[in-house]
């Protein structure tokens, strides 16, 4: 494997597990390529495989569905933003994600809710920052999502005055 899922993670900070969006995402990585269609169809569909299992069973590795409801990494040090931030995120999208494998074989998904997944440290850390500063962290996608949420609710705001 030419990528190590955990070093991506960690350059890139939020990163998605295969799906198109705002931010990187791992399975395009390993491949070096754009993934037409599902990445199991792919030939380096064993290399995606074992990277994803990597950044899933990581400690420094968020498993959520942050962005877009999809699968999303977030590298450790962006705990803190992602705090920060919680109120401008549906409460399922913070929710850590965890695979796990029955007796059977059968593949289980195990979800924690937030902030339960959230350690003291990195909660400690989120009441230094401004929301600017988390947005900034977690990278553009961040910032236009805050931006939008503010814009929606000074419009709203506006609205009500007027009745």
């Amino acid at each position: 494997m030419s990528v190590d899922a955990i070093d991506f993670v960690r350059q890139h900070g939020v990163v998605l597990e295969s799906a198109k969006g705002p931010v990187p995402n791992l399975a395009e990585a390993v491949a070096g390529t754009p993934i037409r269609g599902n990445w199991w169809n792919h030939p380096d569909r064993k290399n995606i495989f074992r990277a994803t299992r990597l950044a899933r069973s990581s400690e420094r590795v968020l498993v959520c569905r942050l962005i877009l409801g999809k699968v999303t990494y977030v590298d450790r040090t962006l705990w803190p933003a992602i705090v920060r931030l919680a109120t401008y995120f549906e409460k399922e999208a913070l929710a850590a994600i965890r695979e796990e494998h029955s007796a059977s074989g059968e593949h289980r998904i195990k979800t924690l809710v937030f902030p339960k997944w959230v350690p003291l440290s990195a909660r400690e850390r989120a009441k230094a920052l401004s929301e600017p500063e988390a947005a900034a962290q977690l990278g553009s996608w961040a910032i236009a999502l805050i931006h939008r949420q503010n814009s929606r609710s000074q419009l709203s705001s506006a609205r009500g005055k007027r009745s």
